[in-house]
């Protein structure tokens, strides 16, 4: 019997990355997913491939976030199975580099109104639904403890995360929902390649990063999808307000 067998899971953001690769792996565990996704090719080609694993596995609801209207469509379609929902894995997020002086107020809310309110209102509209011994799980990073130039805010966002999965831990403890977050290092996803400002800074971007890495290398999506499970299932059934790091001891050492 698989992990997650009659369960039903919402990842944000999963068309790609590390949002796509823990939809695999609850698919291949049982889960019936709902994942998300902004642009509506990218979630097709994310649906069809996961129900090439098993049919019928997968639900697509195109949704921004930080758009409230595009929440309540996908609660409604979580709702219209009449099964409750056992797992978030609230993933969806973006940032840019931008430095003190070039930060505008654009560049900060969008850049909070995703991450940070996408986060609240994603959980918060999902609470009706949720199972006694569910499990939320937020996609934090480790910039959440580490300075970095010129990404201030996307490293305030995921502090926040931080903050959310503490306060929220504590909230949620009568209802039996564990809150917990994972804290990824450089992951070789298109989102973090997206952040050189052309095709030629791409790989200068990517060694780069990697050499901060004490392993020397970034992670693959399938190793944080991994550390995901874990938090969304019952063999981390006594951990709730924690945050795990999966980063190659950038953080650590």
């Amino acid at each position: 019997m698989a992990e997650f067998d009659g369960k039903t899971a919402l990842i944000t953001g999963a068309t790609a990355g590390i949002g796509l690769a823990v939809a695999r792996r609850l698919v291949d565990e049982g889960a019936h997913v709902v994942i998300t996704g902004r642009r509506q090719g990218p979630l097709d080609e994310a649906v069809a491939e996961l129900t090439k694993t098993r049919e019928g596995s997968v639900t697509g609801v195109r949704a921004d976030v930080a758009e409230l209207d595009d929440l309540d469509r996908v609660i409604a379609a979580i709702s219209g199975r009449g099964t409750g929902l056992d797992v978030i894995f609230a993933n969806a997020g973006s940032g840019t580099f931008a430095s003190l002086e070039e930060i505008s107020w654009e560049h900060y809310a969008s850049t909070f109104n995703t991450n940070v309110g996408g986060t609240i209102f994603t959980v918060q509209k999902a609470l009706p639904l949720l199972t006694a011994g569910a499990s939320i799980v937020l996609n934090s990073s480790t910039i959440d403890v580490k300075g970095s130039p010129s990404f201030s805010v996307y490293a305030a966002t995921k502090a926040a995360l931080r903050s959310f999965t503490r306060s929220w831990a504590a909230e949620l403890t009568d209802r039996g929902i564990r809150v917990n977050s994972v804290a990824p290092g450089p992951t070789a996803t298109p989102g973090l390649s997206g952040l050189a400002p052309d095709a030629a800074g791409t790989d200068e971007l990517l060694a780069g990063m990697a050499a901060g890495v004490p392993m020397g290398r970034l992670a693959r999506p399938e190793e944080i999808a991994e550390v995901v499970l874990f938090l969304a299932g019952d063999r981390s059934s006594f951990m709730t307000g924690a945050e795990i790091y999966v980063d190659g001891g950038q953080s650590q050492i």
